[in-house]
């Protein structure tokens, strides 16, 4: 089936059609490629499967609506090479080149979110050990031992009470 758009330019149905459903189906194999990926990627992070599940759904729903607007948007655009075959590959080309762009975008979304993650993790770890560290300077880090009962654990005295060391001068 062939109409006369309002360019003049002719408009095959079926390889509008093919276009589209090529097209979607490369956009949805791609995003579940990213989602297993981006999910096994994120667990090394989160070290629990639930929240990197969620996040890695969120950026590839995300993912989904930008390519396939961007595919929405590119079906309008004429393409007239002479063969109707042409246009399509010309435009299933064009598709291939946007997924190529989105997929890097979004790999690169996954891992800035990983790494704002370890580094709030890292954050989190440094805090913590500083708190035990002020809990920890509260009580003695050791105490004196003593021979016995009856004598107590002494100590040298300093250099500035002329203890047992002698400087010469």
């Amino acid at each position: 089936m062939r109409q006369q758009n309002e360019k003049g330019i002719g408009v095959n149905t079926n390889s509008y059609l093919a276009f589209l459903v090529i097209s979607v189906v490369l956009v949805v194999i791609d995003g579940q490629l990213i989602y297993r990926s981006g999910r096994a990627y994120l667990e090394q992070a989160y070290g629990t499967s639930g929240s990197a599940r969620s996040v890695t759904h969120l950026v590839v729903v995300l993912f989904h609506l930008v390519v396939l607007g961007l595919i929405a948007l590119l079906s309008t655009i004429p393409m007239d090479t002479g063969s109707q075959v042409r246009d399509v590959v010309v435009q299933l080309g064009v598709v291939l080149l946007l997924l190529a762009a989105a997929h890097g975008a979004t790999i690169g979304i996954l891992s800035r979110i990983r790494e704002q993650h370890r580094e709030d993790k890292i954050t989190e770890d440094i805090v913590e050990r500083r708190q035990q560290k002020r809990e920890w300077g509260t009580h003695p880090t050791a105490n004196p031992v003593s021979d016995g009962p009856e004598k107590q654990a002494a100590v040298s005295p300093s250099i500035d009470q002329h203890g047992p060391y002698t400087s010469t001068g």
